[in-house]
């Protein structure tokens, strides 16, 4: 069910905490800053917290220096070793530690969900509340406020904190107890990644079959088996230029995630198997470039001559 937003003049006095002002978490704490809420910041690169600064977030020095002082603290960070870090310290001394009974955090990473229950039972005992809400989206659509929010955890705390996250989204859904939000993120992330493979083989054979590329992009923009997201990618191909918006890197992380989490429970799963391996040659390929220059690789090998620039006069 997707929920909509509300607002008090009680929850717009709310205190918020961001830790993490990467591409996503940086975008992410300026719509809650332009949605007028008070926003405490915190980067371990601290340089890349002064554009929120300039829009009127306080800095902390450290996570639990930012905690002490929030009700609500969100943290966006590259992977599990990180988020486990910030939240919980090598010496116990993470942003958990610093917080304030009653405090919710809001962990939007993709992670393992185990790692997400884990923080969970840690922020409980403390009397706190933690929240996965995973994000399916990337920095376009953070901009635009159309990212899909995915959330596990207490349904009472989801409740308190829905009118905050609809600042970030009007896509909210609630998943279910602790790690059922990391657990949807992984499963949409596995149509993602394994579609855009795809995609780029049926390019590839198309194109080295002889279809003119640009009709070839055309039509299939308009067959019900393409997706928005490969659309998107589609448009990419089209100017040959593709933008980072999700990070092949970050792509592979996830699906190291993704078949960690089917090996627990037993699933199979061939064909994203072998899309992580194919990931890993890509990453070596490409650097850390967006995921739709796979695209660009499998013509590559595929041996598709590149276009050639027209003579200049």
């Amino acid at each position: 069910m997707t929920q909509h937003k509300g607002d008090t003049s009680s929850e717009r006095l709310l205190q918020l905490g961001f830790l993490g002002t990467g591409a996503m978490g940086s975008r992410l704490a300026a719509r809650l800053l332009k949605a007028g809420y008070p926003v405490v910041v915190y980067d371990r690169t601290r340089e890349k917290t002064q554009p929120l600064m300039r829009l009127g977030a306080q800095v902390a020095d450290t996570p639990q220096a930012l905690a002490a002082q929030c009700s609500v603290v969100f943290s966006s960070l590259s992977d599990d070793h990180a988020v486990e870090d910030v939240l919980q310290g090598h010496d116990g001394k993470g942003a958990l530690a610093g917080a304030r009974s009653g405090t919710t955090f809001v962990e939007m990473s993709t992670i393992l969900p185990q790692t997400s229950r884990t923080l969970a039972a840690a922020a409980r005992a403390r009397g706190l509340d933690l929240l996965d809400a995973a994000i399916s989206g990337s920095t376009p659509q953070v901009e635009a406020g159309t990212i899909t929010l995915l959330v596990g955890g207490d349904s009472a705390a989801y409740e308190r904190t829905l009118p905050i996250l609809s600042a970030l989204t009007p896509h909210c859904f609630y998943m279910g107890p602790s790690g059922m939000g990391t657990t949807m993120k992984l499963v949409v992330n596995t149509l993602l990644g394994v579609s855009i493979q795809v995609l780029a083989e049926a390019l590839a054979l198309g194109e080295k079959a002889g279809l003119e590329k640009a009709r070839l992009l055309d039509v299939l923009a308009q067959t019900a088996v393409i997706s928005p997201r490969q659309k998107l990618a589609l448009d990419n191909v089209r100017r040959e230029d593709y933008p980072v918006t999700f990070a092949l890197q970050l792509m592979h992380k996830d699906f190291g995630l993704i078949m960690r989490e089917a090996e627990s429970l037993q699933v199979p799963m061939p064909v994203t198997a072998a899309a992580e391996q194919l990931s890993s040659v890509e990453l070596a390929s490409e650097g850390n470039g967006d995921i739709t220059a796979t695209i660009h690789w499998m013509e590559e090998l595929a041996g598709i001559e590149p276009p050639q620039e027209a003579p200049s006069c």
